[in-house]
């Protein structure tokens, strides 16, 4: 388990997505423009990471076109998922992004702690510890 992270001019964490296994994560921009990092990549698990380089992810996709095809289709999935996410902090209420994530990730729920999922969610962790109260009552 793996986050990725914004972090402002006052030094606040802003967490931008969280990745599981079998899921990719990386500052899109600072890798295929080889420029600086604008994200904070963090592991919060145990984590196995496996590496390429800008050049060899060149090479491999110009050699095994099937690669190519492979990496095309889980940028996609990610962009999806970064839409929705956007949609959701721009258009639900705090209760809404919460069940939300509780109904597409409910395993982020055991394994993240209640901090970091209160900032993923954009919550104080109050906030966060009065929506898994009233969820409860349900």
């Amino acid at each position: 388990m793996v986050k990725l992270s914004y972090w402002d001019d006052e030094a606040k964490e802003h967490i931008v997505s969280f990745a599981m296994e079998d899921w990719w994560e990386t500052d899109f921009q600072a890798y295929f423009t080889e420029s600086n990092a604008t994200f904070f990549l963090q592991c919060i698990e145990n984590t196995e990471t496996l590496c390429l380089s800008i050049k060899d992810y060149r090479e491999l996709c110009s050699k095994i076109p099937k690669m190519q095809h492979f990496f095309l289709e889980k940028s996609i999935a990610g962009h999806i998922a970064a839409q929705n996410r956007i949609i959701s902090l721009l258009t639900l209420s705090a209760k809404d992004r919460y069940e939300q994530c509780l109904r597409l990730y409910p395993s982020l729920f055991q394994r993240v702690p209640k901090a970091l999922l209160a900032s993923y969610l954009g919550v104080s962790r109050e906030t966060l510890s009065r929506l898994f109260v009233a969820s409860k009552r349900k």
